[in-house]
């Protein structure tokens, strides 16, 4: 399933509308790799306006991680969403990020192996 944030609404982007750029083909491209356990977690892939990212987000036990496409030659980003700001004020933690050298397959097993052995999937 696909969403779109824009203006702060949220709503599901069917197939037919969406979005057929370069990030949201590779997002898609390391979704189908994703292991049973991402998935069952509820994978979707995101595509929030307001912050300017495409990404797949998971909604694990432990709150939301999202893994950011990159833009240019800026590296994959796996992201820690916070459901309130922390005392810094900040709403997100990155938690890691790789470079772009992986193919999809590897880059949705590193996503799987990080969240299974920190404990964020059940």
């Amino acid at each position: 399933m696909e969403i779109k944030i824009s203006g702060g609404h949220v709503r599901r982007v069917p197939g037919a509308d969406a979005p057929m750029n370069a990030l949201a083909i590779q997002a898609r491209k390391v979704a189908n790799f994703l292991p049973l356990s991402v998935r069952r977690a509820g994978a979707d892939i995101v595509h929030n306006v307001d912050d300017k990212y495409t990404g797949i987000r998971v909604n694990t036990k432990r709150g939301p991680v999202v893994l950011e496409m990159p833009t240019g030659d800026a590296n994959y980003r796996l992201v820690h969403q916070l459901p309130e700001p922390n005392e810094d004020g900040r709403t997100e933690v990155e938690m890691r990020h790789f470079p772009q050298i992986y193919k999809p397959q590897g880059i949705a097993h590193i996503l799987g192996e990080f969240l299974q052995s920190r404990g964020f999937l059940s």
